[in-house]
């Protein structure tokens, strides 16, 4: 678990200290207007909404923004309909990739999308070449020094959460959730005093492949390309690299 952990904590940090906070907004604006039309506007009984929402004022989105784009999913307001489509391939040294994207021409975006992982050493598959490595969960990581590990396994675990890790080594414990009880299980850990550093859904790898230097920068370069797209909101994959190669992505 430890590749996803370090890379999961460089994404967070990258989201949150972006510069080009437009396209951030604008991601977090198309990811709120689906889950609201998917699951309705109130997000007190769409987890997958709150959740969203929660991104959103960690980064903070304005509050009009936000429901805007809500009125948008819900049809109060007008805008785009997008369509949710994920795709899989293989980066440089056989790594797996998911691309998740919300599109409004998925012609166009398969077209740029394949582009991109030729350009960076990579290569787009058929559905379901990668996907049965990747389990969803959600996933939420605590900082070992603000709790010892029985308290939090035992608020964790009440909760509802499915597993907790405690690789030696990691500056963090990681918590795995189903992912409708995301919500629940990080709820409940505040109502213990318990901070999350991180706390998402994401797609877990059943196992990892380890790069070497020149490939794992190669990986990164991919990575933030596909990211840097308009139309792709998350990039999953199942490698692990040299800590000094991934570092420099921080």
């Amino acid at each position: 678990m430890s590749g996803h952990s370090k890379w999961a904590q460089i994404k967070h940090k990258k989201a949150a200290t972006d510069v080009k906070k437009g396209k951030v907004f604008s991601k977090l604006a198309k990811e709120i207007s689906v889950a609201a039309r998917l699951g309705g506007g109130d997000p007190a009984g769409n987890p997958r909404l709150k959740t969203v929402i929660e991104n959103a004022k960690e980064v903070n989105m304005p509050s009009e923004n936000i429901k805007r784009a809500i009125q948008k999913g819900t049809g109060e307001l007008p805008g785009a309909s997008y369509e949710e489509i994920t795709y899989e391939g293989y980066g440089p040294g056989g790594a797996a990739i998911l691309i998740a994207t919300l599109t409004d021409n998925k012609n166009r975006t398969v077209s740029e999308i394949r582009h991109l992982m030729s350009k960076h050493h990579g290569t787009l598959g058929e559905t379901g070449c990668v996907a049965w490595i990747f389990d969803k969960r959600g996933y939420i990581l605590v900082d070992k020094k603000s709790v010892d590990e029985d308290t939090l396994m035992s608020v964790a675990l009440d909760a509802g959460a499915l597993d907790m890790k405690n690789d030696p080594g990691e500056e963090n414990f990681e918590v795995l959730t189903a992912p409708e009880d995301l919500g629940a299980v990080k709820q409940a850990l505040g109502k213990a005093s318990i901070q999350a550093s991180l706390a998402e859904v994401t797609m877990l790898p059943k196992n990892y492949i380890t790069l070497d230097a020149h490939q794992g920068e190669q990986m990164t370069r991919l990575v933030e390309a596909l990211e840097d797209h308009d139309d792709v909101q998350n990039v999953y994959s199942n490698f692990d690299m040299p800590e000094e190669v991934l570092e420099k992505s921080s």
